[in-house]
């Protein structure tokens, strides 16, 4: 896919904003698993948070002929090419915190949230995940029962990121609100973050992602209105599963953007270390698996691009699941293979923690686990065509 003018000019100015004010504090933040709100408020100042949000809510009121998803996906490429963590930041943010409440909210419940969330002075989770519940959504256990024009809520849910920071406003849960012939009723339910009984966990201990807000939550007869019910009673999970099929392109494009850090930083140390008497990037052993991760790098790239242009331009739902989920494995995949190769290449160096490769190493393996797992986009692309996997 050839990008616009207008797309490069953007990405440009993406890649200015992440080499300035991100490059420079990473290693600190990751050693630290620090959170930098600063640089979330920052990202909103410069419009990052509302590429795919309507003027009225301050957003930039692109549509998909301005390709308004393809610019949150070179957003998130460019961010994650200094820092995953500030990358999944973003894709969250806007991906399961603003598009939820933008795609399926009420008038009301937008003009409530959406302008804070757009303009990066709040950010929202979305809480899905559970201890027995994560790719089979269907085994939700968190129950949110009427009564008296109330839900209560009652459950746990786990792994949500954006959902602790101390400028956290809501999380959208999916909770059962019934059963319909036998089956679980999945309804979407928003949870203001100040509500009582609602407990936001110590943040996980990760292996990668440090400097990403990431907890566990859990819910004791949290009360909240009735009219924060999202979208339509009993559709939480087909509200979901639209979600995350956006979700998956915009990971696909974060994790272009660590393949492409690969490259970057593998070409020029390979330059620079000096073995034998000349340059490591002499040796064939050494550039060809560099050309392989170039390949990786342009493979993964058109097939996330090809995937955010059928967003754009109002493919069917079917054509783009299908498209997201062949991006989305592909890419995480080719990412985690890239971090090994680019580890390999640095030799000693790539297993100390001063150099960003060892970074880029840990992040990179929950790309292929969040937002659906590689083994989730095979079943679906076998669905897809027309198999009749389990």
């Amino acid at each position: 896919m050839q990008l616009t003018p207008e797309l490069e000019a953007f990405r440009h100015t993406v890649r200015d904003f992440a080499e300035g004010e991100i490059a420079p504090h990473i290693a600190a933040w990751d050693k630290a698993h620090h959170f930098p709100v600063d640089v979330v408020h920052k990202m909103g100042e410069l419009g990052l948070m509302g590429l795919t949000a309507p003027e009225e809510f301050g957003g930039a009121g692109l549509t998909g002929e301005d390709g308004a998803f393809t610019s949150l996906c070179l957003a998130i490429e460019e961010i994650g090419r200094v820092d995953q963590a500030m990358g999944i930041t973003l894709e969250a943010a806007v991906g399961l915190g603003i598009n939820p409440i933008l795609t399926f909210g009420t008038q009301a419940q937008k003009d409530q949230w959406l302008p804070d969330l757009v303009a990066g002075r709040t950010l929202a989770g979305f809480g899905l995940t559970e201890p027995g519940a994560g790719s089979d959504a269907g085994a939700t256990k968190t129950k949110a029962d009427l009564d008296g024009g109330e839900w209560v809520i009652n459950g746990s849910k786990q792994f949500i990121t954006n959902s602790g920071s101390e400028i956290t406003s809501l999380v959208t849960i999916t909770a059962r609100t019934g059963d319909n012939a036998g089956r679980p009723e999945i309804s979407a339910i928003i949870v203001p973050n100040s509500t009582p009984g609602f407990e936001v966990e110590a943040a996980y201990d990760k292996l990668g992602w440090n400097a990403s807000d990431t907890h566990p939550l859990s819910f004791t007869d949290a009360r909240v209105p009735e009219a924060n019910l999202l979208g339509e009673r009993g559709r939480g999970f087909a509200q979901f599963l639209a979600t995350l099929d956006d979700g998956r392109v915009a990971i696909a494009a974060l994790a272009v953007g660590c393949i492409q850090a690969c490259v970057d930083m593998s070409v020029e140390y390979a330059g620079q270390r000096q073995t034998f008497g000349g340059p490591i990037g002499r040796k064939q052993g050494v550039a060809f698996q560099i050309a392989d991760m170039e390949v990786l790098l342009h493979a993964a790239r058109a097939l996330t691009y090809q995937a955010a242009a059928l967003k754009d331009s109002g493919a069917s739902a079917a054509k783009f699941k299908h498209a997201a989920s062949i991006a989305k494995l592909y890419a995480t995949e080719s990412a985690v293979t890239a971090t090994r190769i680019a580890t390999q290449v640095f030799g000693g160096y790539g297993f100390m923690e001063e150099y960003p490769v060892a970074r880029f190493y840990r992040d990179a393996k929950i790309l292929e686990i969040g937002e659906g797992t590689s083994e989730v986009q095979r079943m679906l692309i076998a669905r897809g065509l027309g198999l009749p996997v389990e």
